[in-house]
């Protein structure tokens, strides 16, 4: 883009101008630089100062021909600052006040001057593309407009935004036809002539995966596109996240080849994998003021065969609660995105709190219903015993067993601008199970739970974050329904300011155990401020809700407390310190959580 100058003095005559009005300047330290006229647009102020080749010398001492170079230089430099934002007619003067002792303050005062404005813009695509809706939405969104001011950022943005939708809906021949701003000084004028030519659209054509691991067949399922449908980055998008969750592969390279497009302008795909490490080991040791001390040992197989199959192994083994998990996941490519799953686990817990242990076995289909809904269909059976009583005459503990089969399904939504660290979108977790005594179940019941978060930014950097909870049992017998199943209250996500199963339905004193309850509400609302808009905040919050059998018996619990916050480059951590308000005399909890808390 070259705009059109005036015609300028002669050179010679410029030349002996400047002879004759210079000052002469004198040896001399530069001390800083000011610029004045500027202070209402900081970014068209930062800009100028950055042009500015004197900023280079401050503090240096400078000698009479350079800083009679650098002075001179300065006003050019500013003006050429402000083209692009549209301000071309510019008054620009310079002047070097200098103290007793030579240091000089560099003053640049500024008048920006009429800004220039689009009077004539013609905008538009020939050929096949110019009847694509996107990009007849794009060149209809073109800024700036007639009447606009003209900036070369905006103008540049949605210029090479439009090339890149070309490219990416598979207009690979496109190229530009007219492509000229004309700038007239005298009528503080810019005329738009941008013209594409856009080509003809390409197709999908093969894709190839080169690996040398899987069978044949295996990742061409993710292959959600049919040969011949029309060419989209998005749908090369959407493989690569595909490829990307099944964590087998630690390169993914993903590149259509045009110049090798087929007479029928079908764009092969080549899909080049690098395969991560087979096997991943993970340990570390726990602490927690129920479970005690603790050591954590986990082993997972990324791909046990060249059919994609996967094997986890998780033991978590403290004084009081101890926990084993075997999964083992085959591919379900064919329908949508996800897995068949075979888990069994193993669990037993001893705390002031409860009592029981229990063995489960899963059986399950997910899926990706769309880029944000995931669902699961699991069929589980669960083995459970536990105790609240003694036998008063032996001492021994009373234990009640539970043997139960239902299927269950859970759908997970995740609509939020990003899932590291949320400041706009909403969160959903949804789950519903029934099981029948004619099924194999000890007792007829149903339940449903669901719990969701919302994320409002505030300002640059601070967040709004609300969240609320429910859950209902229907049962013919409450009793037979095993603490695993029934729910409970306190904890870091649900009411902090008290323990983890803390508020809810318990039996009498000395033992004092959660029972869990039939229902549950919990709700929350909390803002988090960052310091400067940087990574370490902090937080103020209040939680309340309650578990309960009977809606007469709701006993609203409200906790309150503060918390420091640090956005890490992996995830949001989270220290709260919080009180239940009940008991005066309770003491303070303490949590540690990492993640996006979605």
């Amino acid at each position: 883009m070259r705009p059109h100058t005036p015609t300028g003095l002669p050179v010679l005559a410029l030349l002996l101008a400047l002879c004759t009005a210079s000052p002469a300047w004198a040896r001399g330290t530069i001390d800083r630089v000011q610029i004045e006229g500027l202070h209402d647009d900081p970014a068209l102020e930062h800009n100028v100062r950055l042009a500015l080749g004197v900023n280079n010398e401050i503090g240096e001492v400078q000698g009479e021909s350079r800083l009679e170079f650098l002075l001179l230089n300065a006003e050019r430099e500013a003006r050429q600052a402000l083209e692009p934002f549209g301000y071309y007619s510019p008054t620009i003067t310079v002047e070097s006040p200098r103290d007793a002792n030579d240091r000089i303050v560099v003053i640049v005062r500024v008048d920006k001057g009429e800004p220039v404005r689009v009077r004539e813009s013609n905008v538009g695509i020939l050929g096949p593309g110019g009847e694509d809706q996107y990009l007849e939405r794009d060149i209809a969104a073109f800024r700036p407009r007639v009447g606009e001011q003209f900036n070369h950022g905006t103008y540049e943005a949605s210029r090479d935004g439009i090339s890149r939708r070309l490219a990416e809906r598979g207009y690979f021949d496109a190229d530009f036809m007219d492509r000229e701003v004309r700038i007239t000084r005298a009528d503080f004028a810019a005329d738009i002539d941008l013209v594409w030519d856009s080509g003809f659209r390409y197709d999908m054509g093969p894709t190839t995966f080169h690996q040398d691991f899987f069978r044949p067949g295996l990742l061409d399922k993710l292959v959600t596109w049919e040969e011949g449908s029309y060419f989209h980055q998005g749908k090369l998008d959407r493989l690569r996240q595909s490829l990307v969750k099944l964590d087998y592969f630690s390169a993914i390279d993903i590149q259509p080849l045009p110049d090798q497009a087929s007479d029928d302008l079908r764009v092969p795909i080549d899909v080049n994998l690098v395969l991560a490490k087979r096997t991943v080991y993970t340990a570390g040791v726990s602490y927690g003021s129920e479970s005690g001390m603790g050591v954590r040992f986990g082993m997972e197989r990324r791909y046990v065969n060249d059919r994609g199959h996967k094997l986890v192994t998780d033991v978590d083994y403290a004084q009081n609660r101890k926990n084993l998990l075997v999964q083992y996941r085959i591919p379900a490519f064919a329908w949508l995105d996800g897995w068949y799953t075979g888990a069994a686990s193993a669990y037993d817990e001893q705390t002031d709190y409860i009592d029981f242990r229990n063995v489960r076995l899963l059986a399950s289909r997910s899926g990706e219903l769309t880029d944000r809904w995931t669902a699961v269909a699991s069929i589980i059976a669960l083995r459970e015993r536990w105790s609240y009583d003694m036998d008063a005459a032996t001492g021994q503990r009373l234990y009640s067993y539970a043997t139960l089969l239902y299927p269950e399904l859970t759908g997970t939504y995740i609509g939020v601008d990003n899932r590291l660290f949320p400041r706009h979108g909403l969160s959903l977790n949804l789950a519903l199970r029934t099981g029948a005594e004619a099924l194999g179940s000890d007792t007829n019941f149903a339940q449903g739970w669901a719990n969701a978060t919302w994320f409002q930014g505030v300002g640059e950097a601070d967040r709004l974050i609300l969240r609320a909870e429910g859950g209902a049992t229907w049962t013919s017998d409450l009793l037979a329904m095993p603490p695993s199943l029934r729910f409970f209250a306190g904890g870091d996500r649900s009411i902090r300011g008290y323990a983890w199963r803390e508020v809810g339905p318990r039996t009498p004193p000395p033992d004092n155990f959660a029972l869990g309850g039939r229902y549950v509400v919990t709700g929350s609302a909390e803002y988090e401020h960052y310091f400067n808009a940087g990574p370490w905040g902090m937080a103020g919050f209040v939680d309340a809700g309650d578990a309960f059998d009977n809606p007469s018996e709701f006993d609203l619990h409200v906790g309150i407390g503060v918390g420091a916050r640090w956005r890490s480059p992996i995830g949001g951590v989270r220290i709260d310190v919080a009180h239940g308000l009940d008991d005066p005399d309770s003491s303070f909890q303490i949590y540690l959580s990492l993640g996006a808390n979605l």
